[in-house]
């Protein structure tokens, strides 16, 4: 089925192929008449599926057919009904997915007349305030950053009439739903919600029954699973050899991109030190780096500039970064609904992927907390003619069962933890 079936406008659905899209994935397929209709939804899906056209494309749809010299809620003329007054807002949790999905909605609506914005941290107010006074249909903000220009009164949301809120989870994970009801009480209640979450914890099920009306589900895939594109592995490592494991991986492995994730900014900085020093081409992603180090090290890893990128769990939501062949984890998440995320950025567009994860002892208890939350053993393997340390976490499997063959087609050992039974 083509983009053509659904009521899409014509200049989105031309927006949309000059993108080189030909028809939906699963999840556009069944948001588009939920959203063209004018009804709340609840999306769920798996990373790289296609989430922001989902509500990109009927959104503009939808904006594009409003009359011009409709009057906004708040009363003012229709000479100045656009400045200052957003149609529409989409919050996002990082700097980097709201710049993705502002981008996404230009590149959509390149051929209307609908203006996008675009309001987030780490760069000054000027440009967005001129922005905002020179009027935009649809703002894409980051939470902080919107309530400080709302105290400012650069802008109000009183004729916002579609509201998205897009990778929840993240915010909850990230402290940001206080700042989300602080917003969403300043919109009027007569406004369709869009509410997008890889997961519904108790926290995000009790704003989505307080912000949204009676929602349609739209759920594609098993929330807990990781993608069928990627496959993943463990190796099991004494701490003190990881980074000395992870430079054989890399050298041994035949990769065209590899994103490197760390749980602290420290480790990935370090991590990120090393590689350089041997010779790598590196770039590196996390909240402490300026806007403008994060914009550079996002388009010179997309470009192939750098062939690696060490990056915290800020590049594992939502981020769309196309060819990354293979994940590796140098640290495992702390949180296991990051596990499928973090792996998730390999293995996209129906593309296959390699995952791999480096465990120390210590590592353990979260390692299987990740298990058993895809409800799955991870395959543990052991890489051939490194140097292993002892570490108690692996024995030898006796079978060739245990064999499995990752990574440049090279051949490595498989291992299970624990004590024979």
């Amino acid at each position: 089925m083509s983009f053509h079936h659904f009521g899409l406008s014509p200049e989105v659905v031309r927006g949309v192929q000059a993108m080189g899209f030909v028809e939906p994935t699963p999840i556009q397929l069944r948001a588009f008449p939920i959203v063209l209709a004018g009804k709340d939804l609840i999306g769920t899906a798996q990373t790289g599926t296609g989430k922001t056209a989902a509500f990109a494309l009927p959104m503009l749809t939808l904006l594009g057919k409003r009359p011009k010299d409709s009057q906004p809620r708040h009363g003012t003329s229709p000479s100045e009904w656009r400045t200052g007054l957003p149609a529409s807002l989409v919050l996002e949790p990082t700097r980097e997915l709201a710049a993705q999905v502002e981008t996404a909605f230009r590149d959509y609506g390149r051929f209307t007349d609908l203006q996008v914005g675009l309001v987030h941290g780490g760069v000054g107010y000027g440009k967005q305030r001129e922005a905002l006074k020179q009027g935009v249909d649809i703002l894409v903000a980051t939470p902080g950053r919107l309530l400080d220009l709302l105290a400012q009164r650069a802008l109000t949301l009183q004729s916002v009439t579609i509201l998205v809120l897009d990778e929840v989870d993240r915010m909850l994970d990230m402290g940001f739903l206080p700042d989300v009801r602080r917003i969403v009480e300043k919109i009027p209640t007569d406004r369709q919600t869009l509410l997008f979450s890889a997961t519904l914890p108790p926290e995000i099920e009790r704003l989505a029954a307080w912000v949204l009306r009676d929602p349609a589900l739209v759920e594609i895939g098993a929330r807990r699973s990781p993608a069928e594109t990627v496959t993943h592995a463990v190796y099991p490592v004494a701490a003190e050899q990881k980074f000395d494991l992870l430079m054989a991986l890399l050298e041994r492995t035949n990769f065209d991109s590899v994103l490197i994730f760390c749980r602290t900014k420290q480790n990935a900085d370090r991590v990120a030190h090393f590689l350089k020093h041997a010779k790598h081409a590196v770039a590196v992603l996390h909240s402490n780096r300026t806007q403008r180090e994060r914009i550079e090290a996002l388009e010179g890893f997309k470009s192939g500039k750098y062939e690696v990128m060490v990056a915290t769990d800020i590049a594992s939501r939502g981020l769309d970064i196309a060819g990354v062949s293979h994940v590796i984890n140098y640290d495992v998440p702390e949180h296991p609904e990051d596990y499928v995320h973090r792996i998730g950025r390999t293995g996209r567009a129906q593309n296959v992927g390699d995952a791999f994860t480096l465990t120390s002892g210590q590592e353990l208890p979260a390692l299987q907390a990740i298990e058993h939350f895809i409800g799955q053993k991870i395959p543990r393997l052991k890489l051939d003619n490194f140097p292993y340390l002892y570490t108690a976490l692996f024995e030898p499997e006796t079978t060739a069962a245990g064999r499995r063959s990752i990574g440049g087609g090279r051949r490595h050992r498989g291992y299970s933890f624990g004590r024979r039974r």
